[in-house]
Parts: C-alpha cells; structure tokens; sequence
C-alpha cells in the first residue's frame, strides 16, 4: 500500500479533463473538489437543459442515484442509535407481510448487498421496462409474492437495489415518518445541506433542477428517467452540498463514531471473502491507493464521489447525460491531484482475444469471452471482455495470464478468470467470483440456431411474468409483460440451449436464457438476477 501526501491541485490540468464538455449546446457535468476539507475547484460545463440556455453550476440540483444508498443506511443506523432498531434485526421483525422466504435476512445483509434476495427493482426493469410510474408499495408487493432467493443470506454479493426499496419501508414503519422528512430533519438540514432532498419521481417541477438526457438509437439527446425511486437512488444535490458532506464525514456530527466505524466496514461473507462493501460505501484502492467511493448511474444522469482520506482529496461529480462517465473523469482527476504517489495506470499484459462460450454444470452461469466491437466510456474497441450473467464487463490480464475486471468495473467485481488450455479457444474456465470458486465449461456453437425450437409462451409464477418468444424472417424477440408494463429484446443465439437477450435502445437491459433439453423451461439470469425460471 502506497503512503499518500497531501494532494496536489493544478486547475488547469483540471481544466483539461472537462475540456470536450466545455460547450454551450449539450449537456454536460459539474465538478467540485476540495483539499483538506476546502473547495479548490468548483466548475460546471454544458447545459442543465437542451430546451433552455441554462447553463450547469455547483449549485444547481442533480441527480445522484446510488449514491443515496448510504444516506439511507445512516438513517437506519440513527434508528439503532435510539435503541429503536438493530443491525441484525431481522427482515421479518420489521416487515411481517413479506414471503417467509425474505424474514432470516438481517438488516446488516440488506444494507451490504449480501441478502441473497430477489432485486424487485432489477425485475421491474427487466420484464416491465420503465414506461410508468411504480410506487414504492407496488415494488414492495413482489417481495410478498417471490418464493425463492438468488442465493442464500450472506454466501454472495450481488448489487440489489430492491433491498434498499425495502430498508426505506423500514425506516418508515420505525420511525412513522417518510423518508423525505426523516433525511431532512436528522441529516441534511443539520449539515447544511439546503439544495439536498429525496425525489422520488421527475415527472413534478423542482426548481434549480438540471434535466437528464439519455442518447437516441439516432444520435441525439431525448428526456428520459426511471419511476418512483426512494432510498435505492432518489436523492438529488448538488456539488456544492456533496462537498459539504464529504467534509463532513471527517468529523461526523450526524452518526456516533461506531456508527461510522460500522458503515465503512466491508461485510465478510461465509467463505471469509470481503466485498470491499460496507453499508452504501465501498472501501478499496485505485492504484494503491485507498479510497472510499460510491458511484450513482440511471437513465439520463450518473455521478461519483469519493473521498481519500490520507491525502485529504474530496471529488464530487454529477453529469446530465447519458453518454458521459462521471466515474471515468473522477479517475482521471486522481490521477492529475496524486501524480506522486500513483503507480502507473494497470494496463496488463498483451494477450490474444479468447472466444466462446461457457456454462458450470453446478451453477448454470453463463459466460461469453470475445472482443469488444465498439468503443464506449469503459470498453475499447477489440478489448477482451466477459459477458457475465448478459453484461459486457471489460479485462484485463495479470502477467500470469489470471483475468480481472478493469476500471470501473474491478471496483464493483471481485472477479478472476484463469483459462484453461489454449488460450485463444480455452476448454474451460476457473473462475472466483468473491471468493466462491465454480469451473466452467466451452458449449458447443448451434449447427443451425433455429428459434422455432424455443418459441412460444412461458411463466414465471412468482413475480407473475409471462415471456413470449417469436421466431421472425429477421429476427427473434421475447417480449415479456408484468404486472406493471412490458419489455421487448433482441434475442440470439449463442451456444446449444443458450440465448442471450438485448434491449434494442442504448440501455443495456438483458440477460441470459438457459433452455433445458426439451426446451420446456428456461432460466434468466441477470447481473442482479440469478436463474429466475419460466416454464411454458
């Protein structure tokens, strides 16, 4: 581990970074940095919205999805504070109406991914697109309904924005009161925080608010934002209100300091494996260095705040469009304040793309190696990348050959992948994903892919969702219909009896489908969801 100093600032270089969102006719992002506490830096650049010449400033209101995350554990913890709660109460104390299957978890598993739990959120998404409005009740009426897990409590980490829709009922049964006021009242108007509030939907008016922008299949910028959001992702602020915050968190006044010690400890699982993950704050090294971060992304908007504690750096930024990475300018800030104690950017090793296809008898995961087509914030064009459970994670290779997630994603993934055999066209591969090891192995490729085979209609009982696959001239499409919406994807094939769906748009909802023999039954698989089954 690298001792750090205190870091350096040189406005230009900053300047540098921004330079190409340095416009008056897009959207673009705000930026605010601070040494020791203190604002050194605080721009904005690009519009707050196409449709007026309003341009983007420290002051003015954005999105910060995930980063809410743990604004919402640190109401929670207040609650245990007053001996209203605990930290391993258990899910059934607080909400009794849930599927029994939710009531062993513990609030400290929900607060740190670790639940096992169906993410109602993702399946919202996945199978009833964003097209209306859900509340946070409606959401909730899944977890009453969903009789099974992704895996059980405290075995595995896997990102769960439902769990979140489900510690803000908590909060609300304990404490009597809406989120909105318990933020308010015990944690932003005592900081300072007067920009900052839960909004839960961005169909109101809100003054002082920047419009997110999500790309057009056409080129172009169109509104675009999610439903009702709550504790998982609903707060909005400001830069100059998140710098007040991060100064904040060195001296906290809102939170004891057990509080505090309890939130920034990453949770260990069963097999004695940490996450990096504490309670909404992810705790981890960018080059050597450590950090504390959390990054918010949805439809039209992202942000990234970190802090570095031994060299006294503070980064908060938000962006109002869909196609920019706040992740990737904060890292490239880093890299311009902490010159000196950086080691050299992790480029791995040169090595051949390797390709195919594999599935674990034991777990039924699916991954895909192959080569990047196109170029975007986090992949390169012909860049070796996975597809994991239908999400294109970009790697790189240690000199041993061992693949891991790069930049962002080795911040999120604690992911290895050893080939084995040939390294272009491996037999298998040996993966551990936080700790838990599984092998899996090369699928044959489809003599001929002849979607008749798996078209028709199936169910998936528990979340009450009906799949439609139809076999077309020019292509395949499952179009999925729940209790609240409908989604559609591109479907294709890509071994025997595996299918990988895609959402035609720039969002990249999808997944895998894993067909049995008879092709009587499929399980889905996300990134947050793990083999949720249809039958037909």
């Amino acid at each position: 581990m690298i001792q750090p100093q205190m870091a350096q600032f040189d406005e230009l270089k900053i300047d540098a970074i921004f330079a190409a969102l340095n416009q008056c006719h897009l959207p673009g992002a705000v930026v605010g940095i601070a040494r020791g506490g203190r604002p050194v830096y605080r721009k904005g650049f690009g519009l707050a919205n196409m449709e007026m010449p309003a341009v983007l400033t420290p002051g003015i209101r954005m999105r910060i999805y995930s980063i809410t995350k743990h604004f919402t554990c640190l109401a929670y913890m207040l609650l245990c504070e007053e001996n209203k709660a605990g930290i391993d109460d258990q899910l059934g104390q607080h909400l009794p109406e849930l599927h029994p299957v939710a009531h062993p978890v513990t609030m400290r598993q929900l607060m740190g991914n670790i639940s096992g739990l169906r993410d109602a959120a993702d399946i919202l998404w996945q199978f009833s697109g964003t097209g209306r409005n859900v509340s946070a009740r409606e959401l909730l009426s899944l977890y009453c309904d969903i009789d099974d897990v992704n895996c059980p409590p405290g075995t595995d980490w896997i990102y769960n924005n439902g769990g979140y829709v489900l510690l803000t009922a908590v909060v609300e049964r304990i404490s009597g009161r809406p989120l909105e006021e318990v933020l308010r009242t015990r944690i932003f108007e005592p900081v300072g925080m007067h920009d900052t509030l839960l909004r839960r939907c961005d169909s109101d008016f809100l003054s002082n608010s920047a419009t997110m922008h999500m790309v057009k299949p056409g080129g172009g910028f169109e509104r675009s934002y999610l439903g009702t959001v709550s504790g998982e992702g609903g707060i909005v602020s400001t830069v100059d209100d998140m710098l007040r915050w991060l100064a904040h968190m060195d001296a906290p006044r809102i939170g004891s300091v057990r509080t505090w010690e309890i939130m920034r400890t990453p949770q260990i699982l069963a097999n004695g494996v940490s996450t990096g993950y504490g309670l909404g704050l992810i705790s981890g090294y960018h080059r050597g260095i450590a950090m504390i971060q959390h990054s918010g992304m949805g439809l039209g908007a992202n942000s990234q705040m970190i802090k570095v504690p031994d060299a006294q750096l503070d980064v908060a930024i938000m962006v109002n469009r869909h196609d920019i990475s706040a992740t990737d300018l904060a890292n490239r800030i880093l890299d311009v304040c902490l010159p000196n104690i950086l080691g050299n950017p992790k480029s791995g090793s040169s090595f051949s793309t390797a390709t195919g296809t594999f599935r674990s008898a034991d777990t039924g995961r699916v991954f895909r190696l192959e080569a990047a087509v196109i170029d975007n914030d986090w992949i390169k064009a012909g860049q070796q990348i996975a597809v994991v459970d239908g999400i294109d994670v970009p790697l790189q290779s240690d000199d041993d050959g061992t693949l891991r997630p790069s930049a962002p994603f080795d911040m999120m993934m604690k992911l290895t992948i050893v080939l084995q055999g040939n390294r272009q066209n491996p037999e298998s591969l040996r993966i551990t994903d936080y700790g838990n090891a599984d092998e899996l192995f090369r699928q044959d490729p489809p003599a001929s892919s002849d979607p008749t085979l798996i078209a028709g209609s199936y169910r998936s009982h528990p979340t009450g969702t009906e799949a439609t696959i139809t076999a077309e001239p020019e292509a395949t499409h499952l179009r999925t219909s729940s209790r609240f919406g409908s989604a559609l994807y591109l479907v294709e094939c890509l071994a025997i009896g595996i299918w990988r769906a895609r959402s035609p748009g720039p969002v990249a909802w999808g997944g895998i489908l894993s067909f049995n023999s008879e092709n009587s039954a499929f399980y889905f698989s996300s990134a947050r969801t793990r083999r949720l089954r249809f039958c037909r």
